[in-house]
């Protein structure tokens, strides 16, 4: 069974049903149950021509439910008969279901879900569990997206940046479950892609291209975080650093900057550095401040204090740091490597402890805790 397959056909045999008079939602279940049809019936009998053979069960089981539904007999009068079997219709309105499924209407979190099942073909138990809640939980959230978006004209334009923020959403949620998200959000984003020319669009898989080349160096076997600086780069994936520099490098070309480019451009910059000693922070710097010029967003502030740190020195970091709101997330963990690497033990010590409380998940804690441990042993000896 080639499950990628049955994910990449997914939107378009949705597509089709929409544009053959069946609502979203009646659409989404019809589709999801011909996928489920296929992955019974496929292993032994596979099909000469998979998009035709979805599309046929699944328009059958839309008539049915159709049929099936008294209270809604006045739909069933605008529904086509069974079309004859044969070749799939060639249209693709796989860009219409990401901006569907993106729609301002939704919240992110169903944004998010309705992408997912819609778009990336996932069932209902996957993103459940890719997300760590109950199926049951999972389901009634698809299912208000869905009845949210039931009335939207499927064919009105949508908002490329509303799609790219889902997008980016689903990749950074990590790995639970059996469904990899990270590796889903790319080939999601890589759909896109394919359906649309636009530079932000290039410069999110960029993006995520070069900061998925890092991920087996991110953390130890026993799920320790190891910081940028500590990574061991030869274990970086070269060839998806240099995928994502080489669809960087067309984007930024055609000098239409967006937010997703710029931090493309900062995640290129780190990856091509050797070592930590050889990182070009002058001039990422100078992508931060594009980058806050862009977004005014306080966390590429945050970072961009960093990065003065490493560019102009400690002191400077700290000043870039000071003009900032302290409640901010990671602000205090910021302010105690700057306090380190300006020479000042004790507070930086204090800082590490007070960041390690504030930490938003158990690894982070666990390991500005250590930090804090290295520094106060270190002064008592």
């Amino acid at each position: 069974m080639d499950e990628a397959l049955l994910r990449s056909l997914t939107p378009q045999v949705l597509g089709i049903l929409v544009r053959r008079g069946a609502d979203f939602a009646a659409a989404e279940d019809a589709v999801q149950e011909a996928l489920l049809e296929a992955v019974r019936v496929w292993p032994e009998d596979p099909p000469r021509d998979p998009k035709a053979w979805l599309v046929t069960v699944a328009w059958r089981r839309f008539l049915d439910a159709t049929r099936a539904d008294t209270a809604r007999r006045r739909r069933e009068d605008r529904v086509e008969e069974e079309p004859a079997p044969g070749p799939a219709p060639a249209v693709d309105d796989t860009l219409q279901l990401y901006f569907l499924c993106a729609h301002p209407s939704l919240t992110p979190s169903s944004a998010v879900a309705l992408t997912l099942r819609a778009v990336g073909g996932l069932t209902t138990r996957q993103i459940a569990a890719a997300y760590l809640v109950p199926e049951a939980t999972m389901a009634q959230r698809i299912s208000r997206a869905k009845r949210t978006v039931a009335d939207v004209r499927f064919d009105r334009p949508g908002d490329v940046g509303t799609v790219l923020r889902v997008l980016y959403l689903v990749f950074n949620e990590g790995y639970s479950g059996d469904v990899d998200l990270a590796a889903e959000a790319i080939r999601l984003t890589r759909g896109l892609a394919a359906s649309i020319d636009h530079p932000e669009v290039s410069g999110l898989l960029a993006l995520m291209l070069i900061h998925h080349a890092r991920r087996a160096t991110r953390t130890t076997p026993d799920g320790t975080l190891v910081p940028l600086a500590e990574q061991d780069r030869t274990r970086w994936d070269k060839a998806l650093i240099a995928e994502g520099i080489g669809i960087l490098h067309p984007a930024l070309a055609r000098d239409r900057l967006g937010e997703f480019q710029a931090q493309a451009a900062i995640a290129a910059l780190h990856a091509d550095a050797q070592t930590t000693e050889e990182t070009d922070w002058v001039q990422i710097v100078e992508w931060y401040d594009e980058l806050v010029r862009l977004t005014d967003s306080p966390i590429a502030r945050l970072n961009r204090a960093v990065a003065v740190g490493e560019a102009d020195g400690p002191r400077a970091g700290l000043a870039a740091l000071a003009q900032l709101d302290p409640t901010l997330p990671r602000h205090t963990a910021v302010a105690a490597y700057l306090h380190e690497r300006d020479g000042d033990p004790t507070t930086a010590a204090r800082l590490y402890a007070e960041a390690a409380h504030q930490a938003p998940n158990l690894a982070e804690r666990d390991h500005l805790t250590r930090q804090a441990a290295r520094l106060n042993s270190a002064r008592r000896a």
